[in-house]
């Protein structure tokens, strides 16, 4: 590890745009609680539509940003976000890249160390990413653009110093898509704290239990399917959340499904707590939700793919269901309501994924970046470049 008296690493923050509330934005804030020295730099920044703490952060943006419509729609402004990224230029020793498409892409003068959610799901899982019905205007701007997108995508990953993927799920995708080794490094989970005095969001929801499902509105979230399969039943789900299915979302729930967004972090505390569990149906990379239901030692109802086998466990966290069709969620979910759950058994799975986990991970890694001698510990060999297997530069590797 770096000495007490060996010159500290400047370190920056980069993330694609901070547009949104999401589980990347939330790892953006983990970093950012690490590293509070760091300059946050992003393509794009909304502070009405993130989390309030990034308001207190200093953030860097790229021209892109004075377009204030495009500050509320990140989508219209895919194609000007490939040029914009390649002129975003950060001066820092080390640079923690958060990315799941452009901020890989941004020039550093340092090493940079890619946190990878996934590689560009709308470059390389084009059907999940648009749906099952997408308009022939996307299918068109998708065949048009994507060759030079993804020629664009691959220079920036191997620019990159060190890839890091969110789950193994992604580390396969990421070998696959670039040809790259990646270390997983499960995202840190930081449910928001109980509040003294919290109320409902919703009056109607104080006297029934429920079910909750936190996405954000896409095709690929599967959130249709989570409310057709309360359909017709005495259960209630709450949905929260934002995003462009949500007009068509609204037009096909029941009474019993309840859709929310823009929610504090209290009234969120107020769901997790009050919840019978977490659904989720999408096809995640990660999947914070039911994790942070966790934190409250509320078992989780998911599908079985991507992260979400490196954190569910039958019977211990919650259950999984295998497609995404709503029969096999409603079955899942009276399994889930049939079984005797211990909250402390939970709680304390999900203990290994919380944030100083995440942080001694990165810190890690940056000791093991960061140039100069580093002491052996005891009993321990020197170790080579040639030595890091899965943490090899991806530099090399081209």
């Amino acid at each position: 590890m770096v000495t007490d008296d060996a010159p500290r690493p400047r370190i920056a923050i980069a993330h694609d745009y901070l547009t949104q509330r999401g589980g990347a934005e939330k790892v953006v804030l983990s970093l950012s609680r690490a590293f509070p020295d760091a300059v946050i730099h992003t393509l794009l920044f909304e502070p009405d539509q993130t989390y309030p703490e990034f308001a207190d952060k200093t953030v860097v943006t790229s021209p892109v940003n004075r377009i204030g419509f495009l500050r509320k729609n990140h989508r219209a402004a895919l194609p000007l976000l490939p040029f914009a990224a390649s002129r975003m230029v950060i001066d820092a020793d080390i640079v923690l890249t958060s990315t799941s498409g452009w901020a890989h892409g941004f020039s550093t003068t340092g090493t940079k160390i890619v946190y990878c959610y996934s590689p560009a799901r709308w470059l390389y899982q084009t059907d999940v990413y648009l749906g099952e019905s997408p308009s022939t205007l996307k299918r068109f701007a998708m065949s048009a653009m994507g060759p030079g997108l993804k020629r664009w995508d691959r220079r920036a990953a191997y620019s990159c110093d060190r890839y890091l993927a969110i789950s193994n799920a992604v580390r396969d995708r990421i070998r696959t898509t670039y040809g790259l080794c990646s270390t997983v490094v499960s995202a840190p989970v930081t449910a928001p704290a109980p509040v003294e005095g919290a109320v409902s969001p919703d009056a109607s929801l104080t006297d029934a239990p429920f079910f909750l499902c936190i996405s954000r509105l896409l095709s690929y979230k599967n959130v249709d399917k989570v409310i057709e399969a309360f359909r017709g039943s005495e259960r209630r789900l709450v949905v929260v959340g934002r995003g462009p299915e949500k007009d068509a979302l609204q037009a096909i729930c029941p009474d019993n499904v309840t859709m929310l967004q823009d929610l504090t972090d209290a009234e969120m505390a107020w769901l997790y707590q009050h919840c019978t569990a977490v659904v989720a149906a999408s096809y995640e990379d990660y999947g914070l939700t039911p994790l942070e239901g966790g934190m409250y030692g509320k078992p989780c109802v998911v599908l079985r793919w991507g992260g979400f086998l490196d954190t569910v466990v039958e019977g211990i966290n919650g259950d999984f269901f295998d497609e995404p069709e709503p029969e096999q969620i409603r079955d899942a979910v009276d399994r889930v309501v049939a079984m005797d759950w211990d909250t402390d058994v939970i709680r304390h799975h999900v203990h290994k994924f919380d944030e100083s986990a995440f942080i001694s991970e990165i810190r890690r890694v940056i000791d093991e970046s960061t140039p100069g001698p580093k002491p052996a510990e005891p009993g321990a060999t020197e170790l080579r470049p040639t030595d890091l297997g899965p943490a090899a530069s991806a530099k090399e590797m081209v």
